[in-house]
């Protein structure tokens, strides 16, 4: 069994207590250190580095299976570069997460605004729809369905370290190709270098099309896994020259 490094000892009680403390003291911190939206009035852009740290409240699971993925494939990688390293590398991959996470909402968020405008609305009415969530107005010719998902981009904000592990997963991959990993729903071992692009490929499918289930940021496990594959990458090119 892997021994639990510093670093990761650390992510792993921080997470804890900021899963913990919020129903202990019975408040609601989500609208200052999740992830919202950049044009929600809940934005800051500390929340880049917070969401990494918050996990739904809703149950047990978020914050475990994320927490089980930073110790089962971050242990090796910490064991491999070192405490700061590897906390660099894990921030990197979070904040890169809620950048791209970001980037691709904003991205759909205004595509549905122009075609808003262009249907003849105001910013003014535009913004009393997302502040009401009432989608009766005539004049919109879209579908109820996106009108629900651009309510949605603007006031659901994200959280958890998916982004960050996701990034740690691929560097596991990189480093460890041959390890044998498993899906809970198909018991059969895989390579890391065939599980984990088939895993970025579906959360790729999911985000990119409406079979998606639950509310999850598909967008920011991808980001995650982009930052987490450069800084890797890079990494694995130049260990050698960084020791001379």
């Amino acid at each position: 069994m892997n021994r639990l490094t510093d670093a990761i000892k650390h992510l792993i009680i921080i997470n804890v207590i900021f899963f913990i403390a919020p129903q202990l003291l019975q408040l609601d911190f989500t609208n200052i250190l999740a992830l919202h939206f950049p044009k929600n009035e809940h934005f800051g852009f500390w929340q880049y580095v917070t969401h990494i740290f918050m996990h739904d409240q809703k149950g047990i699971g978020h914050i475990l299976f994320n927490m089980y993925g930073l110790w089962a494939f971050g242990t090796p990688l910490e064991q491999m570069w070192g405490k700061t390293k590897f906390l660099f590398f894990y921030f990197s991959a979070g904040i890169g997460a809620g950048l791209i996470y970001s980037f691709v909402n904003y991205y759909q968020f205004t595509s549905i605004y122009e075609q808003l405008i262009n249907f003849g609305l105001t910013s003014t009415e535009i913004q009393n729809i997302l502040n009401i969530g009432s989608y009766n107005d005539p004049r919109i010719l879209i579908s109820t369905e996106k009108m629900i998902k651009f309510y949605s981009l603007y006031h659901t904000p994200a959280v958890g370290a998916s982004g960050a592990v996701y990034g740690i997963l691929v560097a596991f991959g990189l480093y460890f190709r041959d390890a044998k990993l498993m899906l809970i729903f198909f018991p059969v071992p895989i390579a890391a270098k065939y599980f984990i692009p088939i895993m970025i490929l579906g959360d790729l499918f999911f985000g990119m099309t409406k079979y998606s289930v639950g509310n999850v940021a598909h967008f920011a496990h991808i980001g995650g896994a982009i930052i987490g594959f450069l800084i890797a990458w890079y990494w694995k090119q130049n260990q050698f020259k960084m020791k001379q």
